[in-house]
């Protein structure tokens, strides 16, 4: 029941993982981009919502990260989205416009959904999937996560002597 249960964090924490930090990547970036190039009329990210709500989500997937790396549900919780990650960093290598043709980057969808994919290819472009991926990976290999935790047997009611052994305290 434990590995079925991080089977399917394992698929949630994917979809937050690239679609959350994906659209996220997208809102942070500009708000910090605009400010680089030393513009005058440029954008403050302090002041822009836009970039502080995808600053804010991108330290939500931070923490959902960090919660299925150091938690103990199962190793298939970081399992599954690290072979996610890296299978589309290796398809990424192998045929580059293939890997950014499985982003939904259509200009019919939703212009939310397409910003995702922009920030999906940005993520994958610039190998931060790939670390990601790897990260997630290293629980998987302690063998720890693999076994489950130690039962106590149960101890039942033991008739106690009139004094404990230890005495009284």
């Amino acid at each position: 029941m434990r590995h079925f249960l991080g089977l399917l964090v394992g698929v949630v924490v994917t979809a937050v993982l690239l679609a959350g930090a994906g659209w996220a990547s997208q809102d942070a970036v500009r708000g910090l981009a605009s400010t680089a190039g030393g513009v005058a009329g440029a954008v403050d990210p302090v002041r822009d919502t836009k970039a502080l709500i995808g600053l804010g989500a991108m330290l939500a997937a931070g923490l959902v990260l960090g919660l299925v790396v150091a938690g103990r549900i199962s190793p298939l919780a970081t399992f599954v989205p690290s072979m996610v990650l890296l299978a589309w960093t290796v398809i990424y290598a192998l045929d580059v416009n293939r890997a950014l043709g499985l982003a939904p980057t259509d200009p019919s969808m939703n212009p939310i959904i397409v910003q995702t994919g922009k920030g999906m290819q940005d993520l994958l472009g610039k190998g931060i999937l790939a670390m990601l991926g790897i990260a997630l990976f290293i629980p998987v290999l302690m063998p720890s996560r693999w076994a489950g935790r130690e039962r106590q047997p149960d101890q039942g009611y033991e008739e106690e002597s009139a004094e404990p052994a230890g005495g009284y305290y």
